[in-house]
This record gives C-alpha cells, sequence and structure tokens, in this order.
C-alpha cells in the first residue's frame, strides 16, 4: 500500500520521476471499466501513461489529489479521492476512485471509477 500512498506524495510535490518509479514499465491505465470489458480502452506502458499524467497537469493552473482512504484488496488498492484543480476556467473538486493493481512492488493496473462504491465492488470489497 505504501507505493500507491507515495503516488500521490510524488504528484501533490510534482515530482514525476519519483511518480514514474512507482509504476511497472508495463503498467496499464483502463478507462472506461465502469461500462464493462466492452466499453474499456486502455493506455498501455509507462511512457504512455505519463505523457497523459503529463497533459493532465497542463490542463490547469494547479492541482492536488486529497486521499480520502486506501483500502486494501490483496494485490490492489482501493483509493478514494478528491481531485482539486484550480485555473484555466472553472475550479473543480472532482471525487473519484481508483482500483491500483500492485506486480513486484509496483503499480502494473489502474482503473479509474466515478464511484468509490462501484470501485469497492469491482475490487470485490462490497455487493
Amino acid at each position: 500500500m505504501e507505493v500507491v500512498r507515495r503516488t500521490y506524495e510524488a504528484w501533490n510535490a510534482r515530482a514525476m520521476d519519483t511518480l514514474r518509479e512507482c509504476y511497472d514499465p508495463g503498467a496499464v491505465l483502463v478507462l472506461g471499466s465502469e461500462g464493462g470489458p466492452e466499453a474499456a480502452e486502455a493506455i498501455v506502458g509507462i511512457d504512455a501513461l505519463m505523457l497523459l499524467y503529463a497533459r493532465l497537469r497542463e490542463a490547469w493552473d494547479t492541482d492536488e489529489i486529497e486521499p480520502i482512504s486506501f483500502t486494501d484488496a490483496d494485490d490492489r488498492v482501493v483509493v478514494h479521492y478528491v481531485w482539486r484543480v484550480r485555473g484555466r476556467g472553472t475550479d473543480l473538486d472532482i471525487e473519484q476512485a481508483i482500483i491500483c493493481t500492485l506486480s513486484q512492488g509496483r503499480i502494473s493496473r489502474v482503473e479509474p471509477f466515478w464511484s468509490h462504491n462501484e470501485a469497492l465492488k469491482a475490487a470485490g470489497l462490497e455487493d
């Protein structure tokens, strides 16, 4: 779970090299997983993932992710958080959740969800 916590610290410190070290080189970010496998798209590989993160950072003047909770689910961690973005338009506080799958001490898969409850269900922690 510590590696997942470290990603939030790195993001908020804008330490993108440290963030990169938390991920497996073949890491996958699955988008649209709430809609089922047929709706899912994936970003594959650390370079593609870091490019996405860089583009997200460029979209606002400032941003910070405030974790609300970390829930252990064997080789996965469910994180409930608020992403606070400011500048270049409307300021937003976006409440979301993700499931991070760990492999050999690094994050190998990330699945974002709009609802914490949906993430918990997907991780098999809630009916």
